[in-house]
């Protein structure tokens, strides 16, 4: 092996500090970090010294990154999801959707990792279904993540109003809170917002943290009648109606289906296939806290749980809950945002010079994704002002095909020969057959649920006008 090669490998081991590799500036290397390996031939991003290097993640950052991706909007709104299924019930929604995407994910990571110039979903889907599929595919992506932007806004609204007692309008807090989060996530590399995820995660794991505490130590919900005798609302079992039971199932599967985020970030690995271990660390995390917080929030709060649950253990401890988490908002926010924008950067230049050199098409291009972006979420998350109902609406319409569906159509185009196989690979061919059967009814269904509850909610007068400047904090 020649000495440059073995420079190459030295300069890659550190996982996080950035160590560079003994070679001239300006060299581009096309095999990175393994010189041997020609998979790394066809990476989106190539290992540069002269230009902007975006292979700098290693796997603990990335499980980091995914953790925040995931943590957030989840854990503030499955308490809410579990008075529709009752504790059973959701604590087995909980724990069947984290597997199921989980497993979905590697299967995702596995396909993009046997097919290196897939830097999205999109780009697999090309490799399925051609021009017209990817086409369609990326606008879902483009879509979903816009909408997870616009619940981040929403949340961060809620903070805001909560902190400040409703001092100002509600449309003035959701502006400041996307001006801040298109300044973060026009940061261009994920290795340089690894520090906010860091931040972002522990901000808002803490926060949940003292919700989860405090609502133990009241004799009744904030939110309930603190006088007289009243209903509790927690139920072992419960028998939602179909529009309910969808709904809540929508809102839990989307906690933990946002594993096409993590594809785009693959590409800015260091080393790609160590995204198995980045994958299985977040997802143990994620649903071990899921499980443990909702199920007892919801115990002790019952119907009563507020939306997002921050609110959920009185007006001072709101304070505190949002006073903490609001990092943690905020940069749930970003990467969503950052993920999109990303997607829509990498389509328009890739195989151009420009995406890896600081040139002002460069910068122009990638401002103007963040900043585009960012104005569609702040109108959706106006347009739609319950956070409960963005979720699940994006879980149906957006999710259920890129984090069931499509995996399960990716799973078979590289197991083809299953098919004729041996009993136990029919077995399995077969089994995947089922998953954009799932995918669908999740789709139409869940779709169908949501619609529905967010046009009994204005007819109900359950929620105010859209760009309403009412407090959505119920702290006046």
């Amino acid at each position: 092996m020649s000495l440059r090669t073995t420079s190459i490998k030295n300069g890659s081991s550190d996982d996080e500090k950035g160590q560079q590799p003994a070679v001239g500036r300006g060299v581009v290397e096309p095999y990175y970090p393994d010189a041997e390996d020609p998979l790394e031939e066809n990476e989106v991003f190539k290992k540069t010294h002269g230009g902007v290097d975006f292979r700098t993640v290693g796997w603990p950052r990335a499980s980091v990154i995914f953790l925040k991706v995931i943590f957030a909007t989840g854990v503030l709104s499955i308490p809410t999801a579990m008075y529709s299924l009752g504790a059973l019930g959701g604590a087995l929604s909980v724990i069947g959707w984290g597997a199921l995407n989980t497993y979905t994910g590697l299967v995702q990571g596995n396909f993009r990792n046997s097919h290196p110039g897939c830097h999205s979903i999109a780009d697999m889907a090309e490799l399925l279904g051609g021009t017209i599929l990817k086409e369609l595919v990326g606008a879902l992506f483009l879509v979903a993540y816009v909408l997870c932007a616009g619940s981040g806004i929403l949340g961060v609204s809620v903070g805001l109003n909560a902190l400040s007692t409703h001092a100002a309008c509600t449309v003035w807090w959701s502006f400041i809170g996307t001006i801040v989060i298109t300044a973060t996530a026009s940061v261009r590399k994920f290795h340089q917002i690894g520090w906010l995820t860091w931040a972002g995660f522990t901000s808002i794991f803490v926060a949940v943290f003292i919700i989860v505490v405090a609502v133990t130590t009241l004799d009744r919900p904030a939110a309930a009648p603190q006088t007289g005798d009243y209903e509790l609302g927690y139920f072992v079992i419960a028998h939602p109606t179909f529009i309910a039971g969808i709904t809540a199932s929508a809102t839990i599967f989307v906690s933990s289906a946002g594993t096409s985020a993590f594809l785009p970030v693959i590409s800015e690995m260091r080393n790609p296939k160590d995204y198995n271990k980045a994958l299985y660390t977040c997802m143990a995390i994620v649903q071990a806290a899921y499980l443990s917080f909702s199920l007892v929030v919801y115990r002790w709060c019952g119907q009563w749980v507020a939306s997002p649950s921050l609110g959920s253990a009185g007006p001072v401890v709101k304070k505190v809950a949002y006073g903490v988490g609001l990092i943690g908002l905020i940069v749930s926010a970003c990467l969503y945002l950052h993920v999109a924008a990303k997607y829509l950067f990498v389509r328009i230049l890739r195989n151009s010079p420009h995406l890896q050199q600081n040139t002002w098409v460069h910068w122009t291009t990638w401002l103007s994704c963040t900043c585009g972006l960012a104005s569609l979420s702040f109108i959706l998350a106006k347009a739609i002002p319950i956070f409960n109902y963005l979720l699940a609406l994006t879980g149906s319409i957006c999710f259920a095909p890129l984090a069931i569906m499509l995996p399960g159509f990716l799973w078979l185009y590289d197991h083809a020969a299953y098919r004729k196989g041996t009993l136990t690979q029919k077995a399995l061919y077969y089994a995947h057959c089922f998953l954009p059967l799932l995918g669908a009814f999740l789709c139409v269904g869940g779709t169908y649920g949501v619609v529905q509850l967010i046009i009994n909610a204005y007819a109900d007068h359950s929620i105010g006008s859209a760009f309403s400047c009412a407090d959505n904090s119920n702290s006046t």
